[in-house]
């Protein structure tokens, strides 16, 4: 196949490749920040799609990140591939103050008790407990039990998801006015080089055509 990897990486390599990718963060970062500068769009309409994937990157619903961040895309007329990109916004670097900010505004908002955030591990190992009990329970005698997956949802999920919105909203909106004129500045003045490299290529072949005349 054109696009099947030469070398087939070990899941190991892929799960240390998500926490730390090859080359590092820094490089990783400025990878996706030049892809998206490059995109042909204009500066509004992949700006819009930075947004969206950034936004994205405040909710919940990991697994779910790129099918929501090309439906908020599609609503904002914004570039679709700007938007998975973006949604890189979110990743092992972020994610836990991303959480810790959201799950205690979250708590706030809702009047719940604060210091949840700070049992995020034992709530998430509830919930798994839960699912892979529960899901041997099918095949045993054993009672489905669903406690920790309810206490995950109201102390962990839904305050995660109340709470991502507004800083979400706010990192989105500035990552869009910022977008805006770093990426027109920069299709500018690529324009510029490309239009002189064009003109040094005709001069070139200005005093051949010349000479045969």
């Amino acid at each position: 196949m054109v696009f099947k990897r030469r070398d087939r990486r070990a899941i190991w390599q892929i799960v240390l490749d998500f926490f730390y990718p090859r080359g590092g963060w820094a490089r990783a970062f400025e990878y996706v920040k030049h892809r998206v500068r490059r995109l042909p769009d204009t500066p509004p309409k992949i700006s819009r799609g930075v947004a969206a994937g950034v936004f994205v990157s405040f909710t919940p619903f990991f697994g779910l990140h790129f099918v929501i961040a090309i439906i908020i895309a599609r609503i904002l007329r914004g570039n679709i591939l700007a938007a998975l990109m973006a949604t890189f916004f979110g990743n092992p670097l972020t994610f836990p103050a991303i959480g810790y900010v959201s799950i205690t505004l979250g708590s706030w908002i809702l009047g719940l008790p604060q210091g949840t955030s700070l049992q995020l591990g034992q709530r998430f190992g509830d919930a798994s407990y839960d699912l892979w009990h529960n899901f041997l329970a099918i095949f045993t005698t054993e009672r489905i039990d669903w406690q920790g997956m309810n206490v995950f949802y109201d102390e962990v999920f839904f305050p995660y998801l109340v709470g991502g919105f507004v800083p979400g909203l706010v990192t989105a909106a500035a990552s869009y006015a910022l977008s805006v004129p770093v990426i027109a500045a920069y299709q500018k003045r690529r324009k510029k080089v490309l239009r002189a490299k064009l003109d040094q290529l005709r001069k070139k072949t200005s005093p051949s055509r010349d000479a045969g005349d």
